[in-house]
Parts: structure tokens; sequence; C-alpha cells
């Protein structure tokens, strides 16, 4: 087993003491398996309110952008039927809403993961430009959901002149 004799610090060279240090036996030590370190920080993740789900939505992934006539939003909405979603545009705002079920009870315990997020999700994204509401139209087709919402005529810039009176 190698020790460390010199530390240089600062362009100084400092002599270490000849006895080990205390803390070598630490180092030196073989790692601890990390499994039971990994399940252990799970539970306490599990466990803790920081990730109490109860009464907050899950969020949405979208993309937003814009053909010539229409502002197009896109969102991966998997195992969601079309009647557990709810759509609201209201003003400059689009809201989706819906909820997620499972089809089956898994007890807690039987899982090894658990990354899928099931029950009520919303999100809202506000519109770069004005739409027009009335002919919005929804898609779910292979679990994305398609917004197509076509844009409001620009309004014309019009010059207006001053008269002298």
């Amino acid at each position: 087993m190698a020790f460390f004799t010199k530390v240089i610090k600062n362009d100084e060279s400092y002599d270490l003491p000849e006895k080990p240090l205390e803390m070598e036996a630490i180092i030196n030590e073989p790692a601890a398996p990390m499994e039971p370190l990994a399940e252990a920080t799970a539970a306490r993740l599990r466990d803790s309110e920081w990730l109490d789900r109860s009464g907050a939505d899950g969020q949405l992934s979208v993309d937003v952008f814009q053909t010539p006539d229409n502002i197009i939003i896109k969102s991966t909405i998997a195992g969601v039927k079309p009647e557990d979603i709810d759509i609201a545009i209201d003003n400059d705002m689009v809201t989706v809403r819906g909820s997620r079920h499972l089809e089956e009870e898994i007890k807690e315990e039987d899982y090894f993961y658990q990354e899928c997020y099931w029950g009520d999700f919303s999100r809202s994204v506000v519109l770069p430009v004005e739409v027009k509401a009335e002919e919005a139209q929804a898609i779910l087709k292979n679990g994305v959901l398609t917004l197509i919402l076509p844009k409001a005529q620009k309004a014309k810039s019009i010059a207006v002149k001053v008269k002298g009176e």
C-alpha cells in the first residue's frame, strides 16, 4: 500500500506525517455496494412530502410551432381516451386538462420501477398570436394530441393623415 509523503499547494511543498492518517483507512476500504443506498434513497423520497403529488396535476410536455396559417400544439398523451381530455381556449391561452387512469391495481411493493404518471394532468400555453378559437381542431392519434389553431387575420396598419384647420 502506497502513501503520499508530500503535498504541494500553491507551489509550496509540505511533508506529511510518516504515520498514515486515520482518513486513509476510510479511503482504502472497498466501496459499499450502491444498490442498498439507491433503495434507501428511493424509499426516503417516496415517503417524503417533497414528492407528494396529492392535489397537484402532472404536467404535459408540448411542442408549439406555426405554419403560415396555424399555430400547432402537439403533446404525447398515451393511454388517455378522447373523452378524458378537456381543452379550453381563453383569450391568449390554451389549457389542456385530462386524466390518465391505471386500469389495474398493483401493490406498491410489487413495483420495481414506477415512472409513468397516472392521474390528473394539465398544461397551459400562452399563444404567441391571436387565434380563431371557434375554428380550432383537436385530433388524438396514436397517443399524440394535435391542436390546430387557425391564426386570426392580422390587423393591417393604416396611416391616418392629420388635417390642419
